[in-house]
């Protein structure tokens, strides 16, 4: 029941109180493995339409050059920055998911950090321990209100998104708690994203404010701008606002003792994660029979899987992430799921329209969402039956160190053939013994030659 008072001053004296000696390795590694997945798809995403119109307005007003845009070698203001690296990393729907909550964390979290740590004099513990923080902190303010949020049509990422930016904005300021209340009060009022924006340009303006508004709601607290006590649990704070009974458990049980990030998922394609074990299915199948016509297809897997991707008519490729028809199709008409797999000629293709129109899709609540069953009909007269319970890159199936390595150096090599990537591989790996952690998004800039 609401309100309960004390919530948000528990939250902001943990923020407050953990040092870096409190999380664990796997924790640490976890967060490592999160920013090498979230540079992979800032840089995929770096040169897209709605970066490049978002960059094109916001130079107009920047005051100046503080921040390095992931992949570019514009620099814009430290606000500008940060909204304009969040909005790439999740424009090809390729960045990272706490399955829970189906928050994408680290979309707006870590471009708050990256512009914050060319301000001020940050290190490498610094900012993993931020990072961790907010990672933490989003998640669990998404698990409060899950899993009746993100159905009712609210972008999860970028309503607690913000919380996380703020948060760890906040420790990487080296804030107390008071003033750490006052931040996520300054998020809690610049929450907003709606799911009706999938697909199109405008999903990115939610999680790039997400990471600003985080970012700035820490700068202002700094400053001294207060907010109210409880802000996340009081009467009309963000928990009562959202309208679901919260799940107080999730909030702050184990709170410092647990950590979110362990249990994160990388993605191995660029499409909503509730796809990815149809996509397992259908890469396998179509590797061992490469040669057989499809005749007919039934996928069987979560309600939100209906939900959120049953879209047999899809006019572009941003609409085709979220499709799994679409999705589905490509991979069994073109053995692959990549980017390229999410164009809007990919779209167009006679054949992968053509397929995209024989699916027969169920919902089955006893199905988790990385788990899935699809049947393959084919010209000659079989049924082939695929499942999977643990899709590739869930907790449960991790993607490893060097698929992660890979996935980067795979969107480099579309983005910029020439540029060497080694030297950011190698400083987030070092992240925990390095001193200066400013020119961390830089390494992503090609030399000009």
């Amino acid at each position: 029941m609401l309100p309960r008072q004390g919530v948000t001053r528990e939250i902001s004296q943990f923020i407050a109180k953990t040092t870096w000696q409190d999380i664990p390795d796997q924790a640490r590694h976890e967060a490592k493995r999160a920013l090498l997945n979230f540079f992979a798809v800032a840089i995929a995403g770096c040169r897209t339409q709605p970066v490049e119109l978002a960059l094109s307005s916001l130079a107009e007003f920047s005051g100046g050059r503080q921040a390095t845009i992931v992949g570019r070698s514009e620099r814009i203001d430290a606000l500008g920055a940060a909204f304009l690296n969040a909005a790439g990393a999740n424009v090809f729907d390729f960045c990272d998911t706490h399955l829970p909550t189906v928050v994408h964390p680290t979309s707006p979290l870590a471009p708050a950090l990256l512009s914050l740590a060319e301000l001020r004099h940050v290190t490498g513990p610094q900012f993993l321990l931020a990072f961790v923080i907010g990672f933490e902190i989003e998640c669990r303010i998404g698990g409060a209100i899950s899993p009746g949020h993100y159905p009712k049509g609210w972008h999860i990422t970028s309503t607690c998104g913000v919380f996380g930016a703020a948060a760890g904005a906040a420790k990487l300021l080296d804030l107390g708690a008071e003033p750490i209340a006052w931040a996520l009060g300054n998020a809690s009022t610049q929450s907003a994203g709606l799911c009706e924006c999938l697909g199109w340009p405008a999903k990115s303006i939610s999680v790039g404010n997400a990471a600003r508004n985080g970012l700035f709601s820490a700068l202002l607290a700094e400053k001294g701008f207060s907010g109210p006590p409880e802000p996340i649990a009081g009467a009309q704070g963000f928990l009562a606002a959202m309208g679901e009974p919260p799940d107080w458990a999730a909030l702050l049980d184990g709170l410092g003792k647990s950590w979110e990030v362990t249990g994160n998922s990388i993605k191995p394609y660029p499409a909503g994660f509730v796809i990815h074990p149809l996509l397992d299915c259908a890469l396998d199948w179509r590797r061992q029979y490469p040669d057989l016509v499809v005749e007919r297809i039934a996928v069987r897997g979560n309600p939100l899987l209906l939900q959120r991707t049953d879209r047999a008519e899809v006019a572009t490729g941003r609409e085709a992430q979220v499709s799994l028809q679409h999705a589905v199709a490509a991979a069994l008409v073109l053995g692959k799921a990549g980017l390229d797999q999410f164009t809007d000629a990919c779209v167009d293709d006679p054949a992968i329209k053509n397929m995209r129109g024989r699916f027969e899709v169920a919902a089955d609540p006893a199905f988790s969402t990385i788990a899935a069953e699809m049947d393959v009909w084919t010209q000659d007269g079989r049924k082939h039956s695929l499942s999977t319970q643990a899709a590739r890159g869930s907790p449960s199936n991790p993607l490893k160190d060097s698929e992660i390595e890979d996935k980067l150096r795979d969107e480099v090599r579309r983005w910029e053939p020439h540029h060497d990537i080694r030297p950011l591989i190698d400083a987030v790996w070092a992240l925990d013994r390095s001193d200066d952690v400013s020119s961390l998004a830089a390494l992503t800039v090609p030399i000009e030659r």
